[in-house]
């Protein structure tokens, strides 16, 4: 009995230590919580970061003001928390939801913002809207390194407007703010954000290079067996010099290649495709060709949120490769008129306009257009493009009054048919009618229209491919079968009949 006693004794003794220890862990791990501060990050419960979902151009053009010299630390925290205070806003304005409004700015600030939410709720109004350019100067920093002042001049800005779900409006505006920062809980959070005037924007009197399309005998470009995934650890510069060699010496001068937008790297670009890339322009110009980049392959978004994503991947691409002697031109986006139905012209337009616009301040010499899939397409954004390209792919003999039609509304732009061509295949999945010599005389007709009207032209493509990846062309085998043979080579490098009509005297 006495030895059960000291059992229990010695059990409630254990229990008794171990009570005391998990709450002794309890309150040390609260105290830790306390003195370290919350990720607003998580606070939000936001699965992305900011930086993944909002990346405006910020560009500091003055940091010497009155009171205290700014560091750089500082001034890093000063504009993380005001574009993170600009990104909440925006969503805000999309929700009519005040939503991690308050982890960004006073309580002051607050009212203005809840005022406007509750208004458009009333009016069942939302807005959708993006910065795209921020130009701040700071005026003043507080001596004890908690306020800080400055002026935000010529905000670019796209607004979408809704009214009960249904888009009533676009605006490109560029305000100016003078804003007002306090430093509270380790947190900058703005106390004023007031619209001032706006300075009248410089007009850009840089001239853009000329190029002469007329000369463009051109082909779109792949290696034959990695379509459509050139680049990364299939990348092979000995392929692309027996292919340039061999292009050179069908007498044609430029290729189109195609840059994959989330292979790439998104709003970061992938520093070793980047590096392909540049010597993919360097082993062209060895090879006396010119190089038409596009841009944004596999890219169909255009939502106004993800604008600043894409404006960071061009922007890395465009002044990696702005200065290559090889460079012709660059084209915006292939087949954007394919999403007009899924996304909106409107969206797209808008989206292909802002991206041009930025292009041609990030390079102000080599000239821009769109790789339209038809001539109907490529009506659209003339004014904007520095010469118009089209896609044909329909029957030869309508080619000439489509291309008449095109012409007229070209507002005296050059022309570019940038995409044609014909498969050869031959089988099951087309009841075995096509053939090399249908593409033989596909070649035949529309290079004599090229030639009767001077057309500058880029075909589709060099080679036939062994396999083709379900998202260029979706699963149906037959639209598989016929892709795989647009080539004027076959897959083991043997030539086509086609290729006669094609090849040039040097």
């Amino acid at each position: 009995m006495k030895r059960n006693r000291n059992i229990y004794r010695i059990l409630l003794l254990l229990s008794f230590i171990g009570l005391n220890a998990l709450l002794l862990f309890g309150i040390s791990s609260i105290l830790s919580y306390l003195n370290t501060g919350a990720d607003r990050a998580s606070i939000l419960h936001i699965e992305q970061n900011f930086e993944e979902t909002y990346t405006p151009k910020i560009t500091w053009s003055n940091t010497t003001n009155e009171g205290r010299p700014i560091e750089d630390q500082t001034l890093k925290a000063v504009e993380k928390d005001y574009i993170s205070a600009w990104n909440v806003r925006n969503l805000a304005y999309t929700t009519n939801d005040m939503y991690g409004i308050e982890d960004y700015y006073t309580e002051s600030a607050r009212k203005k913002i809840n005022n406007t939410l509750k208004l458009n709720t009333k009016n069942g109004t939302t807005l959708k809207t993006t910065t795209i350019k921020h130009n701040p100067t700071v005026n003043f920093y507080s001596t004890d390194g908690k306020l800080i002042v400055f002026t935000d001049r010529n905000v670019e800005q796209y607004q979408e407007v809704y009214s009960n779900k249904e888009l009533v409006g676009t605006y490109h505006i560029a305000p100016s703010y003078k804003v007002m920062m306090l430093l509270e809980d380790g947190f900058w959070r703005i106390r004023h954000l007031v619209e001032i005037e706006s300075e009248s924007k410089k007009n850009n009197t840089n001239q853009r290079e000329t190029i002469d399309t007329k000369n463009i005998k051109g082909i779109n470009y792949y290696p034959k067996n990695t379509p459509w995934d050139m680049y990364g650890k299939k990348y092979d510069s000995t392929v692309l010099q027996k292919d340039f060699a061999l292009i050179q010496q069908m007498g044609l001068n430029t290729i189109r290649i195609f840059v994959p937008y989330e292979d790439f790297g998104k709003a970061t670009v992938d520093p070793k495709k980047l590096a392909q890339l540049k010597q993919t322009l360097t082993i062209a110009e060895q090879h006396n060709l010119k190089v038409i980049v596009t841009l944004f392959d596999f890219y169909g978004n255009y939502d106004i949120q993800d604008w600043t994503l894409t404006h960071r991947h061009a922007e890395q691409i465009v002044t990696a490769l702005k200065d290559y002697n090889a460079l012709l031109a660059w084209d915006i986006k292939n087949e954007p008129d394919l999403d007009f139905e899924s996304r909106g012209k409107e969206k797209v337009t808008a989206w292909l306009t802002q991206m041009i616009k930025n292009i041609k301040e990030w390079d102000s010499k080599t000239n821009v257009t769109i790789g339209w899939s038809s001539t109907e397409g490529a009506e659209n954004l003339v004014e904007e493009v520095d010469f118009v390209s089209f896609h044909y792919y329909k029957k030869p003999k309508d080619f000439l009054d489509a291309y008449a039609v095109l012409k007229e509304k070209s507002k005296g732009k050059d022309l570019v048919l940038q995409e044609y061509g014909y498969s050869s295949y031959s089988g099951f999945w087309n009841f075995y009618t096509g053939s090399n010599n249908d593409q033989t005389q596909y070649y035949k007709e529309m290079q004599s229209y090229v030639k009767q009207e001077d057309i500058p032209f880029i075909l589709w493509t060099l080679y036939d491919f062994e396999t083709i990846p379900t998202a260029v062309v979706g699963r149906l085998p037959w639209r598989k079968k016929q892709q795989q043979y647009f080539g004027l080579l076959t897959t083991e490098g043997k030539e086509k009949e086609a290729i006669s009509f094609i090849k040039t005297k040097k």
